[in-house]
This record gives C-alpha cells, sequence and structure tokens, in this order.
C-alpha cells in the first residue's frame, strides 16, 4: 500500500559529509531513547571510527542502538570494530551475509542499499550517503558527490514505521518510540521504499508520474543511470512536449563500466533533445531529482537494474517550491561549473561500430524487469552479530 502525502514538516539538504556527518554525529549524541540506523557500507576509517565511538557512548547511557549494515557492502569490517560495539549493548546486524566463493563474494543482488538514521522517532536522516571517508572532500579526486536530507515532523511516523519493519525479525519486540507528529515547517513529503515483497515498483512508479506530469523541467543527477525502458520514454516524451530535461550523470566515474553503460543510451535521449551533462570534479553517488518548482527528491536510488529491480531502497519524495529551487539552484551551478555538455555530434562518432551494442543496451532496458526474474532470489536475512552469539534470523520472519 503506499504511503499518504505527509504535510507540516521540515526538510534540509546535506551535501556531501562535511555538512552530513557532523549533523548525524550531534543526533546521535542527543538521543535518549532509540537509534535505528541503516546503511550499506560503514567502513573503520576516520567517519567509521567516529561513528563507531558514537554509537557505543549512545548504547553506554541506556539508548536503545539497533544498526543493520548490508553483508556485501560492509563485508570488510574487522571483528573487534564491531565487538566493540556489541561488548557496549550496541546490536548490530547484517543484511544476508554470505561466505566468500574463491575469494569473491557471491552475495551480489538484492542489497540493503537504504541509508536511513532515526533518533528517537524525532529526526531522521535519509539519503545515499555511507560511512565512509570517501564522501569527504579531502579524501581526494575519488571524493563522491552526494546528498542527504535532515527531517523532522509528522513525516517521521513513516520513517520510524519504515525501519522497525526492516528491523522486525531481530528487534526482540515492538519500539517503546511514539514518533512525533508535531508540525516543524510547510513542507509536504512521503517516503517511498522499493523492497522485494510489496513495493516491488513505488520509486519507479513515482518518477513515471512526475515525469509524465512535468511541465517545465526536470533535472536528475544520478550516479548509476541505466533505467528501464519506460522511464527513457517518459523522459524522451516531456522533452518532445517542450519540458527542460536535464540530466547531470557521471563522468569521472568510480566504476568505468557505470558510464559505459549510461553512454548506450544516450543517443535515444539526445535525438529528441534531452540535455545530458557530465559532471567531471569527482565521482558523482548522488540520486536526487527535481520536476517543475515544487516536487523533489533525495533518496538511496539510483536508476538502474540494481536498485529499481532487487535493492531494497527508501527515498524521501518532497513537495516545496523552496526546497526545489534550493536543489535547482544547487544542481545549475554543479553543471555550470564543473560538467561536460555532451551533445549528439559528439556521440555519432563512431556511431557504426557502437550501434550494434547501443541496439543491445536498449532493449536490456526494455526487457530487464522479464530477465531480473531469472536470477535466483537467495534468502534474505538479518543476521545479528551479537556478544551472546545469537542465531541468524531470516529477514521474511524465520529462524535459519
Amino acid at each position: 500500500m503506499k504511503q499518504a502525502w505527509s504535510d507540516g514538516n521540515h526538510v534540509e539538504l546535506l551535501i556531501n559529509g562535511e555538512q552530513y556527518y557532523p549533523r548525524v554525529f550531534e543526533a546521535i549524541a542527543q538521543a535518549r531513547e532509540e537509534i535505528l540506523l541503516e546503511t550499506f557500507i560503514i567502513y573503520d576509517d576516520k567517519v567509521g571510527q567516529p561513528l563507531r565511538l558514537a554509537l557505543i557512548d549512545a548504547a553506554r547511557r541506556g539508548v536503545r542502538v539497533e544498526v543493520a549494515v548490508d553483508g556485501y557492502g560492509t563485508a570488510d569490517l574487522p571483528d573487534e570494530f564491531i565487538a566493540s560495539m556489541t561488548e557496549a549493548g550496541v546490536r548490530f546486524h547484517a543484511f544476508d551475509p554470505q561466505p566468500r566463493l574463491a575469494g569473491m563474494r557471491t552475495n551480489l543482488f538484492r542489497r540493503l542499499h537504504r541509508k536511513i538514521l532515526v533518533i528517537d522517532g524525532q529526526r531522521a536522516f535519509i539519503g545515499g550517503i555511507n560511512y565512509s571517508a570517501d564522501h569527504l572532500g579531502d579524501f581526494g579526486p575519488q571524493a563522491k558527490q552526494d546528498y542527504a536530507v535532515e527531517v523532522t515532523g509528522p513525516v517521521l511516523a513513516q520513517v520510524h514505521a519504515s525501519s522497525c519493519r526492516m528491523l522486525a525479525p531481530v528487534l526482540g519486540g515492538p519500539s517503546a518510540v511514539v514518533p512525533g507528529g508535531d508540525v516543524a515547517g510547510s513542507i509536504s513529503a512521503v517516503l517511498v521504499e522499493r523492497d522485494n515483497r510489496r513495493h516491488r515498483t513505488d520509486i519507479e512508479a513515482c518518477y513515471l508520474q512526475v515525469f509524465r506530469e512535468a511541465r517545465q523541467r526536470i533535472v536528475v543527477a544520478n550516479a548509476y543511470f541505466f533505467p528501464g525502458y519506460r522511464l527513457l520514454r517518459e523522459l524522451r516524451n516531456a522533452a518532445r512536449r517542450g519540458v527542460a530535461v536535464t540530466l547531470i550523470l557521471q563522468g569521472q566515474p568510480d566504476m568505468r563500466w557505470v558510464r559505459a553503460l549510461s553512454r548506450l543510451l544516450y543517443n535515444y535521449l539526445l535525438r529528441d533533445n534531452v540535455q545530458i551533462h557530465e559532471y567531471c570534479q569527482r565521482p558523482l553517488h548522488g540520486k536526487v531529482a527535481l520536476v517543475d518548482d515544487e516536487w523533489s527528491t533525495v533518496g538511496s536510488s539510483n536508476l538502474d537494474p540494481l536498485s529499481l529491480s532487487f535493492n531494497l531502497e527508501a527515498n524521501l519524495m518532497i513537495r516545496d517550491r523552496a526546497f526545489n529551487e534550493g536543489l535547482y539552484r544547487h544542481l545549475s551551478e554543479l553543471s555550470a561549473a564543473h560538467c561536460k555538455r555532451v551533445t549528439l555530434e559528439r556521440m555519432v562518432r563512431g556511431y557504426w561500430w557502437r550501434a550494434p551494442l547501443i541496439f543491445l543496451g536498449f532493449h536490456i532496458t526494455r526487457y530487464f524487469p522479464r530477465i531480473a526474474g531469472w536470477f535466483p532470489a537467495h534468502r534474505q536475512r538479518l543476521q545479528s552479530l551479537q556478544a551472546d552469539n545469537q542465531a541468524p534470523v531470516d529477514f521474511n520472519g524465520g529462524k535459519t
């Protein structure tokens, strides 16, 4: 069932780790009852270590601390790192951990890719930023460009409920926290999830709807852009009816195959005047978009097959003119200062040898939802790594 829009919220955009981590650590330090944290990655570095210490301190002062990480993204976290938290009372859970096969990780699909932090049911952070030093500018040329939001207000009831459902198999009982419903601002918001049970297409459906209804502008800044055929068609159709459609994609990718796949789709969009800008200052890791002068989204979902067909994702959808305008101004400045525009003339060079690949890439997007069903749906579970060595718990609710 889809969530209803919630009025009366305050939402603040946080850009990169420099803005995100200080606010997160401040919120954790102020927690009094409960911390629910979900993330794809925690690294043992200058971001992960302060997070570890902040969570340990919270647990020692009696706060209930639940941490869920992905078994693929956080596979290399040292045992000592985890043990120091669980011994202090932090409850640490790994989503679908799997043993390596010949040194290779096998749990490639259906990942916990959400990045959500809920503090006392009164304050939440949602976005695409992991807990790792590569989200800080001083990391060097591979530092990621990324986004998150800090949220207060009635929509916290949706965010808190979502995290509790995610953690339900290992919570050991319902949360005692009652999310605050006090009006905190004037923004309308709704949390939209993607999972492999009841919300398989919710995020994609939201994008399709707003693209279809767009009348002025669409701006998408997305790290991994290889969407399904329906999303491509709606972007093209919007441009055909006069909407200014701008895509900000990776020009300095953290994985080279990402840009190679995205470029297979460029010709289809450029022919109908979709503007494509490749961000070249550093790797783009953001997952944000805006439509016209009111709707925006910030979250964890890329526009690629993994996010749209496999992973557990969460995006906050926002209706507010001021937030939309602030995000539009930032993306416009980013595009003007650090992007190279891709032209159709540039892309048709060498088209003769790329044409078969373009044809193949386009039709993969068309049929991928059906292809995705061929992949084995491995068991999804949360395994609690506790001091008492608690047994693994199946994500769907049963003991393994």
